[in-house]
């Protein structure tokens, strides 16, 4: 615990020189008018038990002999009155936000900045109708197809030359389709061994058997092979058993990277193997276990992460987030007709930057997969946008605003 005495004309002066010397995370142990101004004590590092423990031991002092004299520095500091020469035990360190009274000053600062920011988004908000009712109409209209607010704030102004609304609205569309990063399907038109992850529930056992299908018909049932990792789900395994069978191509289990190796090097004449993996929630302890088993072997895995639509927007980004280190090469995009809007994960593809390879809009193999096209993707975005005709207030959308300008400036 460091802690250092401060002299000044007046409080604000005092206050003024513990943050220069200290930083904004001292603490006040106290203050006191003295000839000439005040007197403050502050402490770094604060440390409860030792400054008691100090305290107690200068009230302990023999009272025989003293007379007034002018206030003296504390025991802490050396003669001249300013450099502190003991510390607490680096183990004993006790944060400053434990002080009971500095917790509820601190909570009471953060409601009253939050108060402020509301009221100057709410000025914001309208500031811009005013002074910008386009701009104004075309954040709502982009706020309706559930894109993130920071997505919206930034097509707005990169549309503001457009002459009309309808034009606004056309080219933020454009520019919308253009930031959406595309892979292709050079995925699959290159072969060797592509793994599907992602979480639970995404549906990418019947993803595998689209590609499959898809990949059967253009190239022919000999040059597919199709493996399974998930060791966890029994009813996963008989179902591609099943697909495997109606496509006419080998399919194999391994659940070990032993298993895997020796799997993948048999497989070593198919122009592509299929890999499903096993479903695990990006909290899962044995995710990365999991993730670790592609790499494995002489034949290492490309990966394509499988995403829910129908998923939210924050939790699409965690999960993003959490199977990066398989380092996946793109993205699926899934149960887009269950989605009851796309902006979510479309938002999260263009914070992510990863590349969107194929989306599926159904059960039906292999109808129901299509390589994903930006122009396409946004249209059914507007679809669904409009089809929900959702309506925000103006409460929601000035904090909208003022929160993409804060995320633009933090």
């Amino acid at each position: 615990m460091k802690i250092k005495r401060f002299f000044a004309a007046d409080i604000r002066q005092a206050l003024r020189q513990v943050r220069e010397t200290l930083g904004p995370d001292a603490v006040i142990l106290s203050n006191k008018p003295v000839d000439g101004g005040v007197e403050l004590v502050a402490a770094m590092d604060y440390d409860p038990a030792a400054f008691e423990q100090q305290s107690a031991a200068a009230e302990e002092r023999p009272e025989t002999g003293r007379r007034e004299q002018p206030a003296q520095p504390h025991p802490a500091f050396s003669a001249a009155g300013r450099t502190p020469t003991t510390t607490a035990p680096a183990s004993a360190r006790v944060e400053w936000s434990q002080d009971p009274v500095l917790v509820e000053m601190r909570q009471e600062m953060k409601a009253l900045r939050r108060m402020m920011e509301n009221q100057l988004s709410e000025l914001t908000w309208r500031e811009m109708g005013n002074r910008r009712p386009q701009s104004q109409e075309l954040l709502r209209r982009l706020m309706g197809l559930d894109l993130s607010p920071d997505i919206c704030r930034q097509l707005v102004d990169r549309v503001e030359d457009a002459g009309s609304l309808d034009q606004a609205w056309r080219k933020a569309l454009y520019f919308l389709a253009g930031d959406l990063p595309m892979a292709g399907e050079a995925l699959l038109e290159e072969g060797g061994v592509v793994a599907l992850i992602g979480p639970t529930g995404v549906g990418k056992t019947t993803t595998v058997a689209k590609l499959a299908a898809r990949f059967v018909l253009r190239y022919g049932h000999r040059h597919l092979a199709l493996v399974s990792t998930d060791s966890y789900r029994i009813g996963a395994q008989e179902q591609l058993n099943t697909y495997a069978r109606i496509l006419d191509v080998p399919v194999r289990s391994a659940s070990t990277p032993e298993e895997l190796s020796i799997t993948l090097n048999a497989m070593a004449d198919k122009r592509l193997v299929l890999v499903d993996t096993a479903g695990m929630s990006q909290r899962d302890v044995r995710l990365s276990e999991q993730l670790a088993l592609l790499h494995t072997g002489r034949r290492r895995a490309r990966s394509l992460l499988t995403l829910s639509a129908s998923t939210q927007q924050s939790a699409l980004e965690q999960t993003i987030r959490a199977f990066g280190s398989a380092k996946p090469e793109g993205c699926i995009l899934t149960k887009v007709d269950e989605a009851a809007s796309l902006g979510g994960a479309l938002s999260a593809i263009v914070h992510s930057r990863l590349p969107l390879a194929f989306f599926t809009d159904g059960q039906k193999v292999p109808e129901d997969i299509h390589l994903a096209r930006p122009n396409t993707l946004v249209n059914r975005a507007v679809d669904l946008g409009e089809q929900a005709q959702a309506e925000y207030n103006e409460e929601y959308l000035a904090l909208a605003l003022g929160g993409s300008q804060a995320d633009a400036h933090g």
